[in-house]
């Protein structure tokens, strides 16, 4: 990895908010082969945490990512805890983060995967995921003490109302949807950084694994990659759900199998009109330009 041309990002702001406080990178101690999982949300987090999991721990069925890769800039739990259990761990480290490039620190030791979605089908996980949020889940987000901003509200009845609020307000209840992708598809020529899209994934999942592994220096083990990829499927990760979800699932009604929901795309294609989808895809090509809009929505370059 040839870093000596780059260029590195360079934290500009702090995002607060129910979910967020992205100060916890400031005190973060890297170590130089760190992972870092990157994404919007719903966007395949979980999948990528999986998939690096268990090339890490060379298929271990006991892997549980939900424990082992902490959301860092979650406000909860504090972030003294995170760092401990961070230094605490002896393997190779993978820490997830939904925070854009410049509300990030970025690190040049440290390889980066960015993990993107077509915006129509994050907003229907993450309707699921917020629909059957419990009050636990809205206790830890509106009541820890720290909170900047307006609380998080339960959701409306009707998922077509909730994209359409998550349009009109950027991501809204959540956070700003367009500047997160644009973000790091402005930095995708940097070399410790690595771009994937939900759909590769989906369409062909070992050769992916094989990629993720060759940008970490992660070598295959022909012996256990079956075993591996099969560990990384939706249908193992469903019947194992309790090993992904935070906590186990106790945030969700339903449990850990509610937040492994169905991992399908194009739910939305029932359910949103015409001018919906052109409302969408017009704001795409306005927020990210033809070529990345283009990626976001076929995940093809």
């Amino acid at each position: 990895m040839n870093t000596d041309a780059a260029v590195w990002p360079v934290k500009s702001r702090d995002l607060h908010n129910h979910h967020f406080d992205s100060t916890v990178w400031d005190r973060f101690r890297f170590r130089d082969d760190d992972i870092v999982i990157a994404t919007y949300a719903k966007s395949g987090t979980t999948w990528t945490q999986q998939i690096v999991g268990q090339l890490v721990f060379d298929g271990d069925p006991a892997v549980n990512v939900a424990e082992l890769s902490p959301w860092l800039d979650l406000r909860v739990p504090p972030a003294e805890a995170k760092y401990a259990a961070l230094e605490a761990q002896t393997h190779r480290r993978f820490i997830k983060t939904h925070l854009p490039v410049d509300a990030l620190r970025y690190s040049p030791a440290v390889r980066y995967i960015y993990i993107v979605r077509d915006g129509r089908d994050v907003v229907w996980s993450m309707y699921n995921h917020h629909a059957n949020a419990n009050a636990l889940w809205y206790e830890a987000l509106n009541d820890t003490p720290g909170r900047v901003g307006p609380p998080i509200e339960p959701p409306p009845d009707s998922v077509r109302q909730y994209f359409l609020d998550w349009l009109e307000r950027d991501g809204h209840p959540f956070w700003p949807y367009w500047e997160n992708v644009r973000s790091w598809w402005q930095i995708r020529h940097l070399p410790n950084l690595m771009l994937v899209h939900y759909e590769e994934l989906k369409r062909d999942l070992p050769g992916m694994m094989r990629r993720i592994a060759a940008f970490l220096d992660i070598p295959i083990d022909e012996a256990r990659f079956p075993t591996q990829v099969e560990h990384c499927t939706f249908e193992w990760m469903k019947a194992n759900a309790g090993k992904a979800a935070p906590l186990g699932g106790v945030f969700w009604d339903g449990g850990a199998e509610t937040f492994i929901h169905k991992g399908t795309n194009g739910r939305w294609r029932d359910t949103l009109t015409e001018d919906d989808i052109r409302r969408y895809e017009a704001r795409a090509v306005a927020e990210l330009g033809p070529e990345c809009a283009a990626w976001l929505a076929t995940g093809r370059r």
